[in-house]
C-alpha cells in the first residue's frame, strides 16, 4: 500500500477491524519510512450492479450517490453520518441479495424512503418531495398523513411496551 505523503510502498498494519456490518474491514497503516499513518479499506469484489432508469438508460450502481442524496434530505436534522452509512449498507445489501446484475430505479428509491421513514420523518418528507417530483399539494398532505399514521401508530407500540 502506497504512503499518501511520501509514496512509499511499504507500511505496517497497526490495527485492522471490521467495518459496515462487517462488509469491510478498515485498517490503520503505517509507513516504514515517513511514520504517517493513514487508513485503508478491503471490501469483496462485487459483480457490477446497473441501475435501470425511468427512460431505460442503464448506469452503475452507486452507493455515493444514494449518501449524497440522504445527507442533501438530513441537514441541518439530528442524522450522524454513522446512522447514514449504516442505512446505505443496508439498501445496498438487500438490492444486492434481490437482484443480480440489474434494479429498477424505484426499487433503489423505495428502499431509501421506507429507511428514511424510520430513521427520521422530516429527512424522509425531504427526499420524498424530491424523488416523487409531486405535482400538487394534495400528494404532499397525503403523505404527511400516511407519516402522522405510522408515528401514531409508533407511539402506540412505545406507550403499550412500557405498560
Amino acid at each position: 500500500m502506497r504512503c499518501p505523503k511520501c509514496h512509499n510502498t511499504k507500511s505496517s498494519v497497526v490495527d485492522s477491524r471490521q467495518a459496515e456490518e462487517g462488509t469491510t474491514i478498515r485498517r490503520r497503516r503505517e509507513c516504514d519510512d515517513c511514520h504517517t499513518r493513514f487508513t485503508t479499506f478491503e471490501r469483496i469484489e462485487e459483480l457490477p450492479l446497473l441501475v435501470i432508469k425511468k427512460d431505460g438508460m442503464r448506469e452503475q450502481f452507486s452507493r455515493e450517490k444514494i449518501i449524497n442524496g440522504i445527507i442533501y434530505s438530513a441537514q441541518k436534522r439530528p442524522v450522524s453520518r454513522d446512522e447514514i452509512d449504516l442505512a446505505v449498507t443496508k439498501i445496498e445489501r438487500d438490492i444486492r441479495r434481490d437482484y443480480d446484475g440489474e434494479v429498477p430505479s424505484s426499487v433503489i428509491g423505495n428502499k431509501v424512503m421506507d429507511t428514511l421513514a424510520e430513521l427520521d420523518e422530516i429527512t424522509y418528507v425531504r427526499f420524498a418531495s424530491v424523488y416523487r417530483s409531486f405535482k400538487d399539494v394534495d400528494e404532499i398532505e397525503d403523505l404527511l398523513q400516511q407519516i402522522s399514521q405510522r408515528v401514531r401508530a409508533k407511539k402506540g407500540k412505545v406507550s403499550h411496551e412500557t405498560e
